[in-house]
Parts: C-alpha cells; structure tokens; sequence
C-alpha cells in the first residue's frame, strides 16, 4: 500500500524543517573567519564617546575619552559570531543582540554570559595599531 498525500505532506513539511533549523544552527555556533593578526586605523576614524570595528578584522577600537583608546576582540562570547554594529556608546552583536560597553567591552545585555575580550590599543601619531592581548 502506497502512502497517502498527506503522509507525503507531513514527512517534506517535516524534513523541511529539520534542514532550515539545522541551517540557522550551524550559522550561529561557527566563529566567523576574518583576517587574523595585526590591524591598525586612523585615530580620526575613532568617535569619542563612541568606537569604530575595524572591517576585515578582529578588533573594533574605542574611545572613551578624547585621547584615550582601546581595543577589544569582535567575537561575541556567546555564540562566536563577531560584532557587527556600533551605536553610540554601545558595541551589538546582532546575531542575537548581545550589547557590550564601547568605554570597557563590559556586557551592558544579551545573552552573551561575558562581556568583549581585551585587546592592545597602541597610538603611533594618527593612528591605532591593534593587537592581540
């Protein structure tokens, strides 16, 4: 006996769902790949008050007060994803909209359990050079 059309319905529907949620899955819980090791950006491109990611990199950059930068890793602690927006004073991870402190990295909300890693923020005239910590 051959299976009804609503069998057949049932178990596409079914297998359909298992893929797009595995999908999403496996988008969440792989670090995403950027160029490894050293970055460096114009002191200029850096708001006080505010702090620029540094794109094809792992660092974004602050600057709490006028003079004074700092660097933090961009991979977010809760799912590896790296964080992608800034505003204002706030550093976001929109994979699941995790909030980080642009003065300190610290976690302002989120699901992160932890706020951004510490990196080496190092003025040479007008610009930032960033390292690993």
């Amino acid at each position: 006996m051959s299976p009804s059309r609503r069998d057949v319905l049932k178990t596409a529907g079914l297998a359909a769902g298992a893929a797009a949620g595995a999908g999403a899955l496996a988008g969440c819980s792989s670090p995403e790949q950027v160029q490894a090791g050293p970055a460096e950006i114009k002191t200029a491109d850096v708001p006080v008050g505010s702090a620029k990611i540094i794109e094809d990199s792992n660092f974004v950059v602050s600057q709490p007060t006028a003079g004074e930068y700092k660097a933090f890793t961009r991979m977010c602690p809760h799912a590896g994803c790296n964080v992608s927006k800034v505003e204002k004073a706030e550093i976001i991870c929109t994979c699941h909209d995790s909030r980080f402190s642009a003065a300190d990295g610290s976690k302002l909300s989120g699901p992160a359990t932890g706020g951004l890693g510490q990196a080496v923020a190092k003025v040479e005239g007008d610009t930032v050079k960033v390292s690993g910590a």
